[in-house]
């Protein structure tokens, strides 16, 4: 048993069981109460956040008006004039085709429900077990008989509790007056908002991120830069979204088609499910005015061709493929705030989410909300590689291969993500986060996702630059410049026989792995590769190693850890095998001082030094070249 292992016996012990942190429920406890208080402020909060987000629409209209020389008043209240222009204009246009729909109601009605009694006696008929089922007789209930005893009728007499004027007057006048109401207050918060704009934004500074000025005025510039945006392209695509509603229905002859062009724009703003409610209402008139079935069907082939050319096309190009919310978030963010504020938490879900989520990616303390709902990877590249090495499921980590070899050659790969991954694993290993069982698992994993990608090309692509990097890399991912060219040089024919490199792994459970790498990129350059594992260098088996026709010998080490001497016999033995023959060393840990340090590289008696996969293939490229020089 060696030192590591012994210690690892003896220092043995179980791990108390962890306890919620202070921090942690401290943290739950603030996020009940934030709920609560939404839930039970709705009233106040529902016609300030309305307010805010009025802002946001109209400040751009009051930047603009603003370049154009108005004064800060002026420009206000032109916007906001502006705003209730339009609102007033749709709101006596809803109003006088609302009135013209009412007089032919009835006539609809009766006509929906002819056609219904005529669907579902052809659906009798066309399917007979439906008509089988019986119904019991009615019992016609003796008027006499009260509780089992017959008794003669009573006469009864209903007194109506009268009600004071005012109460009555103020029952009939509550359904308008606290939408007015409502609409006053947000008009009002919205203009003060509006003329106290730079006034507010100091405030939230101080109040949020005074000590961090840039950071504080980065989030606060870009939510207010996402959010005007996206409500701007949003109001443009509901209204053409309605506009176009309306010409069609116009032209399929619907009744008052202004009407529900403007209902479908305004239910558009309700994620998924705002579509399909404006087209319900014109559905069921179609059904109405049409003894038939065409009118129905072109009205429903409408929204079924309008729609997706709205989400899937149009909506793409203004708001980019995505608003930076994933789309689980999308429908739980529509479920919490429906829950809390009703219909209007409905509408307002995405851009409440949305501003969330910006302050979540300039806010270290709220990070987690851009974790939850953004659309960003939660794990880099990297982390996910090695998250499906650890569950041992090489196929998901080989569709994630393929999705960035799209972009980038093998080489960058291996070097950027696979090699990536392995040094994490040789850091948890290092520090007894994983057992070598365990890594040795990752190992088989990581080789059979190398073996499929064996028919991978290895070229960069066209249009790819040196220097580029994968996306999204950590911010602390090492760059690394790109060493497959659009053809791949081949290499010698001298070269190209069996064995001509040797390949052999450093003692560490992971280096197998970087060795399989490394014989594959180098194959696919035509060298022979002979690879063996670390047993077949060890003073037992040093003289049964067969490099009779090697011209180099690579050796990885990814756990070199501390005193490099092991490495310096395996040179050694090495050596007295193949002679004058060139030596590789690959150090794949981050920072290894034999990179650099001379005395060191003199010491372990190597010939050449890498860090990376593609600097190995490289200086191989490079010895080969120079022996066909020498040669010729």
């Amino acid at each position: 048993m060696d030192d590591r292992s012994a210690q690892g016996a003896s220092g043995a012990s179980v791990a108390a069981a962890k306890v919620p942190s202070r921090d942690g429920l401290l943290g739950l406890a603030v996020a009940v109460v934030v709920v609560a208080g939404l839930f039970l402020a709705k009233d106040v909060l529902i016609p300030i956040t309305l307010a805010v987000l009025l802002s946001f629409v109209l400040s751009p209209i009051v930047l603009l008006l603003r370049r154009l020389k108005f004064p800060k008043g002026l420009a206000v209240f032109v916007a906001v004039l502006s705003a209730l222009g339009a609102l007033g204009g749709i709101g006596t246009l809803v109003g006088v085709q609302a009135a013209s729909l009412t007089d032919e109601a009835p006539r609809y009605a009766t006509s929906i429900q002819a056609k219904m009694e005529g669907a579902t006696g052809f659906l009798t008929k066309s399917l007979p077990f439906l008509g089988h089922a019986t119904t019991a007789a009615p019992v016609i209930a003796d008027p006499n008989v009260v509780r089992g005893t017959r008794t003669h009728p009573l006469n009864v007499r209903v007194i109506e509790k009268q009600m004071p004027v005012l109460q009555q007057v103020g029952g009939y006048l509550e359904p308008v007056v606290a939408p007015f109401e409502t609409f006053v207050i947000v008009l009002v918060v919205a203009i003060f908002i509006l003329m106290q704009k730079e006034d507010l934004r100091d405030r939230l500074i101080r109040l949020f991120g005074s000590s961090d000025l840039h950071r504080t005025t980065a989030a606060m510039d870009d939510a207010g830069r996402r959010l005007s945006r996206y409500f701007l392209s949003q109001l443009a695509v509901n209204a053409s979204f309605g506009l176009t509603v309306g010409i069609g229905l116009w032209l399929i002859g619907l009744p008052v088609p202004a009407l529900w062009g403007i209902l479908a724009g305004v239910l558009r703003f309700v994620p998924y499910i705002g579509a399909l409610l404006g087209a319900a209402l014109p559905l069921v008139v179609a059904a109405g005015i049409d003894p038939g079935w065409s009118t129905m069907l072109m009205v429903a082939a409408l929204f079924i061709i309008l729609e997706p050319i709205i989400g899937y096309v149009i909506e793409p190009l203004l708001y980019g493929h995505s608003t930076g919310l994933s789309p689980l978030s999308v429908v739980l963010a529509a479920v919490f705030w429906t829950w809390i504020w009703g219909p209007v938490g409905l509408v307002l879900s995405m851009p409440l989410t949305l501003l969330l989520v910006v302050l979540g990616r300039h806010i270290p303390s709220l990070e987690f909300l851009d974790v939850l709902l953004g659309d960003r990877p939660a794990l880099t590249p990297v982390e996910s590689f090695y998250q499906r090495m650890l569950a041992e499921d090489p196929d998901e980590a080989l569709e994630q291969a393929e999705s960035q070899l799209a972009d980038r050659s093998l080489t960058a790969y291996y070097d950027e993500v696979a090699l990536a991954a392995l040094k994490l694993a040789a850091a948890d290993v290092e520090r007894g986060a994983i057992t070598r069982d365990r890594a040795g698992r990752v190992v088989d994993s990581m080789l059979v996702l190398v073996s499929e990608l064996e028919y991978q090309d290895d070229t960069a692509n066209d249009q790819e630059t040196r220097g580029g990097m994968l996306k999204p890399l950590p911010d602390n991912g090492a760059r690394f410049d790109e060493t497959a060219p659009v053809s791949l040089p081949a290499a010698p024919v001298a070269w190209q026989a069996g064995g001509s490199i040797l390949c052999i792994a450093g003692r560490g459970v992971l280096d197998d792995a970087v060795t399989a790498m490394l014989q594959q990129l180098l194959a696919k350059r035509g060298f022979g590769v002979n690879r063996v594992p670390h047993e077949a260098g060890s003073r037992a088996n040093i003289d049964r190693l067969d490099a009779s026709g090697a011209r180099m010998v690579c050796i990885s080490y990814l756990e070199i850890g501390g005193s490099p001497s092991h490495l310096r016999y395996l040179v050694r033995r090495i050596r007295s095998r193949v002679g004058d023959v060139p030596i590789l060393v690959g150090l794949w840990p981050e920072g290894e001082a034999a990179l650099t340090d001379r005395e060191i590289q003199h010491t372990l008696g190597a010939d050449v030094y890498v860090g990376t996969l593609g600097a190995a293939v490289e200086a191989c490229l490079d010895h080969a070249g120079a022996e066909r020089e020498a040669a010729a």
